[in-house]
């Protein structure tokens, strides 16, 4: 019914080849972010593609996945700090800190989308909307200044949960595309009401007030040993914080008796069924629980750019998140870190793309779904004791 391994290995613990992955990642990411040319751009993109062919071809890419299956907590932390001290070596650059947070946000919506596509197979083509709901009840409530910032993000949350709650019946009574087309058609529906509703602007959109903690506003710029920084540290910081737990909760999930359901509810509802499992219940909660984390990146989204309109959460940006989640591999979460970055990043460093991103995304998940279904980065065999080691 799902895939289930032990990790079977004589070679001594160890984790070099996965810590030089990440180190060399945060390398990397620092030069695409501070190169302001285009060939250096298309340079750094023909170098990492260099690198991963050659990576594929000397065997290196398998001593990775072992290291990464033996220490992955351990390669996780890494990761998180190599994260932070990019943050902050780049902590003067509002354009590079804009772009880290974005990325982290994306790839936090991408997750609450892996939920539903990669685990429990349920189509979705509405995250646009449920993520918008998270940044318009941020602008509605951030307006009340008795309600504390952080409520507001799990107020987004809730309210993108909420509001997801009329499509329960025919999410749970329909599959494959006729799902599709009921996401497709809430979308719609959801921008439809935001620009004919005057209390939520309109098609004008609201202003939506910053994050505030207490004795500080995340629109001043913090002081670091004297060297002045941008403002964007604040959300980039949060926003790692955010992801950190998000993405430690999809890892408990998915090694979870709930997350072995959801598995079994995509590969064979008939199946699931007979084993006892409820697959209604499966659903409902795979929906719910992924808009919830929608809805939380998207408020924080939505204080982060301080503006919004109906305009920023169009179908087209539903599908921004779909290929996010197509390209990096269904139900992979690493995957969704690169193809956020991707997704994001490209398209601002390079400028020509700029009005061709949607069809440079589109060949690029047709090329993915014809020579690499599973994705960038594939979800990996499932691993319920990735610290237990038995002889070969």
């Amino acid at each position: 019914m799902t895939d289930i391994s032990l990790v079977q290995t004589d070679r001594p613990r160890g984790w070099m080849a996965g810590a030089l992955v990440v180190l060399g990642a945060g390398h990397y990411g620092w030069a695409l972010l501070m190169a302001e040319e285009t060939w250096q751009v298309v340079g750094l993109l023909a170098l990492a593609g260099m690198a991963t062919i050659a990576a594929y071809k000397t065997g290196f890419v398998r001593r990775v996945e072992r290291d990464w299956a033996e220490a992955e907590p351990q390669l996780n932390r890494l990761a998180f700090a190599v994260l932070i001290g990019l943050i902050l070596v780049l902590a003067g650059s509002h354009f590079a800190l804009l772009m880290i947070s974005t990325v982290l946000l994306y790839f936090i919506a991408s997750l609450g989308l892996n939920i539903q596509f990669g685990f429990t197979g349920l189509v979705n083509f509405a995250g646009a909307a449920f993520f918008g709901a998270g940044a318009y009840t941020a602008a509605v409530l951030g307006a009340q200044a008795l309600i504390p910032p952080l409520l507001i993000l799990i107020a987004g949350g809730i309210v993108a949960m909420a509001i997801s709650l009329p499509l329960l019946v025919p999410i749970v009574r329909t599959t494959g595309h006729y799902a599709a087309v009921v996401t497709i058609a809430f979308g719609v529906l959801f921008r439809t009401f935001l620009e004919v509703n005057e209390i939520l602007g309109g098609p004008q959109g609201l202003m939506v007030e910053s994050m505030k903690l207490p004795g500080w506003d995340f629109y001043n710029a913090p002081n670091l040993f004297g060297f002045e920084t941008s403002f964007y540290l604040n959300y980039a910081l949060m926003a790692a914080g955010l992801a950190a737990l998000v993405f430690a909760l999809f890892r408990r999930l998915e090694r979870s008796w709930i997350g072995l359901h959801m598995d079994a509810v995509r590969l064979d509802e008939t199946a699931a069924a007979c084993f006892g499992i409820s697959v209604r219940k499966t659903k409902i909660l795979a929906f719910l629980l992924g808009n919830l984390i929608l809805g939380v990146s998207g408020a924080l989204y939505g204080m982060m750019i301080s503006f919004i309109a109906p305009a920023s959460f169009t179908f087209s940006d539903s599908l921004l998140l779909v290929s996010i989640v197509l390209l990096g591999g269904l139900g992979s979460p690493w995957g969704g870190v690169v193809a956020a970055t991707i997704v994001v990043l490209l398209p601002e460093k390079l400028q020509l793309l700029q009005e061709y991103r949607f069809l440079l995304f589109s060949i690029l998940v047709i090329l993915v779904l014809l020579f690499r279904p599973e994705g960038l980065l594939p979800r990996h065999l499932r691993n319920f004791f990735p610290n237990r080691r038995t002889g070969a």
